[in-house]
This record gives structure tokens, sequence and C-alpha cells, in this order.
């Protein structure tokens, strides 16, 4: 070999190198574009998931909500089996029995009382059905209860309606 073709080979040798740099650079910007779009789409996808798995939760919720207000009015009904006077004692010991096994049930799906007499009107939880005047209670406060309110968790499912002192 000589100088010449010596020379030769190292030019070649180097634009080889200078293209291979080329190629690696190349393929580093595809693979960072690549990992770039592939964190993109997972932070996506994990979005997606938090998304429909509260979807879920509200919807579950929202259906238990629909079912236990159907069952208020047989709870009422309960209530008022129980409040009547019937002279037979057995009879209003089983109602009793039923209705505290409904309420425990009821409960059991975070179905809460609205607390009223005793308490100041808020008109997220109770509903004014009339107004009277005492001056022994406080502006506000609730006087009597017309039908017990309810709600789950901080949904109000049945407002309470009440009597309101002005």
């Amino acid at each position: 070999m000589n100088d010449e073709e010596l020379d030769e080979n190292i030019v070649e040798e180097n634009v080889e190198v200078m293209d291979s740099d080329v190629d690696v650079q190349k393929l580093q910007e595809d693979l960072d574009n690549t990992t770039d779009r592939l964190k993109r789409l997972m932070a996506e996808f994990d979005n997606y998931k938090k998304r429909a798995s509260k979807e879920r939760e509200q919807l579950y919720n929202s259906l238990v909500a629909d079912i236990m207000m159907a069952f208020l009015p047989v709870m009422d009904n309960l209530e008022k089996a129980i409040n009547t006077n019937t002279g037979d004692e057995g009879y209003k010991q089983g109602m009793e029995l039923v209705a505290k096994q409904f309420k425990d049930v009821l409960k059991s799906f975070g179905l809460e009382e609205i607390k009223t007499e005793g308490e100041i009107f808020n008109p997220i939880l109770h509903e004014a059905v009339s107004s009277v005047q005492d001056d022994t209670k406080e502006s506000q406060e609730i006087i009597e209860e017309f039908r017990k309110g309810y709600k789950m968790g901080d949904k109000v499912i049945r407002h309470a309606m009440v009597v309101v002192n002005q």
C-alpha cells in the first residue's frame, strides 16, 4: 500500500464514521420522540382509567340514591303504622322491629336522616312549609317536622319538610 491508497482508506473510514454518527443522532432523535409519545400515551390512558372509575362511582351512587328514594315512602308508611294506636302491643312491636331492620338496611347503604327539631333552618337540607312566631325559640329555629329528610353523604335525597320560627 502506498501513501495515496492509505490516505484514501482513511478518508473513506472517516466518511463512514461521520455517516454512522449522523445515523446514531437520527436514531436517538427517533427514540426520544417515540419515548415521549409512549409517556404521553401512558399518561392519557392513566387519566382515562381514573375518569372511567370516577364515572362508575358516580353512576353507582346515583343508582343507589334513586333506589333509596323509592324506598322512602315505604319507610314513611312503616312509621305511620307504628304511630297508629291499634291496641295490639304485639303488632306494634313487630312493626317497630321491621322498621328498625329496614332503617338498618337503608343506613348500610349510606342513607342518613337529616336532623331537624331544634336545629337552625338550612335551605340546603330543609324545606319550610310553614312559619310560626314563638318568642321562646330562636329565629329560624325548626319547630316541627312534617316529613323526614334524608341524605347520602353530602347529597340530599329528600329535603325535610319543616315548620320554622320567624
